[in-house]
């Protein structure tokens, strides 16, 4: 695992120092790579590329980067890991191929290097990288399939740029950093930034499973080389032709055990020690089972917890490390101990980033780091096999609006407004449950039952700021979301949707930062292609059963760990930010989101944050998901703009 940067820029004029400005881009992520350092500029262009090694494979100065052929024809800078790189490269060296090191990184070099970019199709794992092709002229880039690991680019003014971090960016003299306000207002409604935008204008995120080549003509060609919908489309139509039901759910529960153990096998291999991320819920304790049953060590597992106790989960990942044996390490985290996070967010995250459960996961991956260099996280269970509360939600209220009573409901939505709503409600609120965040969620109530599109409600669910929040705060969002087929039933069109956005643009950016801040490699042995091939294919009711979710991934479990150590509802991975920080939010809400600073700033309405912000302190009845984004968003530009 390391870090990657880069730059190409057409319209050089012996302005600066292409060398020195590399190495300051790629040491900006130092942190991400602390075991050694590279850099390559072409003599024939103005070209370089840089590296940070996290040395995780091969771990002898045979594995240095950026790493080039013998004839210097091909170079290639790359933050992953290719799992199966030893079955390539045997195939490799049967067609004649040498090799010097043991790293995947001159496999994955040797492979295009044969197969140009059909190489991909071999790969299994997760990877971003560069490759310089002198002989034809071109500079590629490329992302895995899923997401896993970050890849952004820049163009403006005949200057081509890539990082593994935005920051890297800003030590190039060329660097032209614009608010993007669409992006902004993408990051207000979810919380991050989709891809393929970013904060920045001319700046964008590589999507996942694609590739872009740039060649000496200033050309720039995307290909999309993966595509997960491919799978569920070729689902629906082995539904469709009855293959699926020759098969008996014991068979398909098999052969999904099957992969799910090779993947996390496969995963295991390294030179360094290895651990896992153990919460105590499905996912986790899935891998954890799987693992800890075919390994001939004790597996060394991970646990945060908080004595908030609707916040912690750790008393059930203790159970299931005791069930299982695993050699368990868990960290209870008070106000004192996370003093300080927030502070580091913004650089941690260059990007205005509002998922709060950064946090814990730069805790956790700090705690495995003190053990191990490398820890498997069971990330992307939710968005394979239906495990999310808010599916069930969109499903019950798509039922609902169905029946014929909820017109004249929806004409009453249509006359409230959410101050005649919240005024009724505080009227009868002895006979009603506690609501902080009462308006909120009658916007959203509202916002679901007026309109039909299953992507649309799926958003409202995951919004901080709803389209009339955004209005208030003066930030319109011009961006269209990703749009799928409505061949689809709504569970596997929010599925796909979130496996498309949410697991890459907030997951994987959250565990991604969290643990290379640290310098800890993590692996998602959840989101090998051939699992989500596999689980596209199959049936929504193997995924979604009587309301529940993740139904034969339960199965598998309840093979090693009884149910009752992990039924229990979803709790996710989150932090109890207001206990944890009451004091400090306090202090940094009054110095970035008061009316003089937001005034001279001139993004925000200010009247409206200073609305939300008495709304905080006097309990009246806010989300303070939505003074966290802010918060989020202006230490973010305090910070890099």
């Amino acid at each position: 695992m390391c870090r990657i940067a880069g730059f190409w820029d057409f319209n050089y004029k012996n302005d600066y120092d292409i060398r020195k400005t590399m190495d300051e881009m790629r040491d900006t992520m130092s942190y991400g790579g602390p075991d050694d350092a590279g850099s390559y500029t072409d003599k024939n262009h103005p070209l370089a590329l840089g590296h940070r090694r996290l040395s995780i494979l091969d771990l002898s100065p045979l594995g240095h980067q950026p790493m080039g052929t013998e004839d210097e024809s091909l170079c290639i800078t790359y933050n992953g890991e290719v799992y199966n790189f030893r079955e390539i490269k045997e195939r490799l060296e049967r067609k004649g191929y040498k090799f010097k090191s043991r790293s995947d990184t001159e496999v994955i070099l040797k492979a295009y290097e044969e197969d140009r970019m059909d190489c991909l199709l071999n790969f299994r794992g997760m990877w971003a990288f560069a490759i310089w092709d002198r002989n034809r002229e071109k500079l590629i880039l490329c992302r895995d399939r899923v997401g896993i690991k970050p890849l952004y680019w820049y163009y403006k003014d005949g200057l081509f740029m890539f990082t593994s971090e935005l920051k890297a960016f800003h030590k190039h003299p060329k660097f032209r950093k614009s608010l993007d306000f669409n992006s902004l207002a993408l990051y207000l409604q979810l919380g991050y930034i989709t891809a393929p935008y970013t904060i920045f204008k001319d700046t964008h995120k590589l999507q996942p499973g694609y590739y872009l080549e740039i060649d000496n003509k200033m050309n720039i060609r995307q290909t999309k080389y993966w595509d997960v919908e491919d799978s569920y489309r070729e689902g629906e139509y082995l539904q469709n032709s009855g293959y699926r039901d020759r098969l008996s759910e014991n068979e398909i529960t098999d052969e999904l055990e099957s992969i799910l153990t090779e993947s996390c096998t496969l995963r295991m291999i390294s030179d360094v020690p290895i651990g896992i991320f153990l919460s105590g819920g499905t996912d986790s304790s899935v891998v954890t089972a799987l693992l800890q049953r075919s390994s001939p060590e004790t597996i060394k597992t991970f646990t945060i917890g908080f004595h908030e106790k609707a916040y912690n989960e750790a008393g059930w990942a203790k159970k299931v490390s005791d069930h299982l044996r695993t050699d368990h390490t868990e960290l209870y985290c008070t106000a004192d101990e996370v003093s300080g996070i927030i502070q580091k967010l913004p650089e941690m995250y260059d990007e205005p980033f509002g998922d709060s459960s950064a946090i814990p996961t730069y805790l956790l991956s700090k705690l495995a780091r003190s053990k191990v260099k490398v820890s498997l996280s069971a990330d992307g269970g939710d968005e394979l096999f239906c495990g999310y509360t808010k599916y069930n939600v969109v499903n019950i209220v798509r039922k609902i609006s169905k029946m014929p009573f909820m017109n004249t409901l929806n004409k009453a939505f249509d006359l409230l407004s959410p101050e005649m709503a919240f005024n009724i409600y505080n009227t009868f609120k002895p006979f009603f449950p506690k609501y902080n965040d009462f308006k909120d969620k009658y916007k959203l109530i509202k916002s679901m039952l007026n309109t039909e599109d299953v992507i649309k409600q799926n958003i409202f669910m995951s919004s901080v700021f709803m389209d009339e929040d955004l209005k208030e705060l003066g930030i319109q969002n011009r961006y269209p979301f990703l749009s799928h087929s409505d061949k689809y039933d709504c569970l596997t069109s929010m599925m796909i949707f979130d496996s498309m956005t949410y697991l890459p643009d907030d997951i994987m950016v959250k565990v991604d930062r969290a643990s290379m801040n640290v310098a800890l490699e993590v692996r998602e042995p959840l989101l090998d292609h051939k699992i989500l091939e596999y689980m596209a294919r199959v049936p929504i009711t193997y995924k979604y059963r009587n309301g529940i979710g993740k139904y034969i991934l339960k199965k598998i479990l309840y093979k090693y760990v009884p149910g009752n150590l992990v039924n229990r509802p979803k709790q996710g991975f989150t932090v109890p930010i207001y206990a944890l920080f009451k004091n400090d939010l306090e202090i940094l809400y009054k110095e970035y989101l008061n009316e003089k600073r937001l005034n001279r700033e001139g993004i925000f309405n200010a009247k409206a944050v200073g609305f939300i912000l008495k709304g905080s302190i006097s309990d009246r009845g806010i989300n303070h998901n939505k003074l966290w984004t802010l918060l989020m968003f202006e230490m973010w530009k305090e910070k890099w703009i």
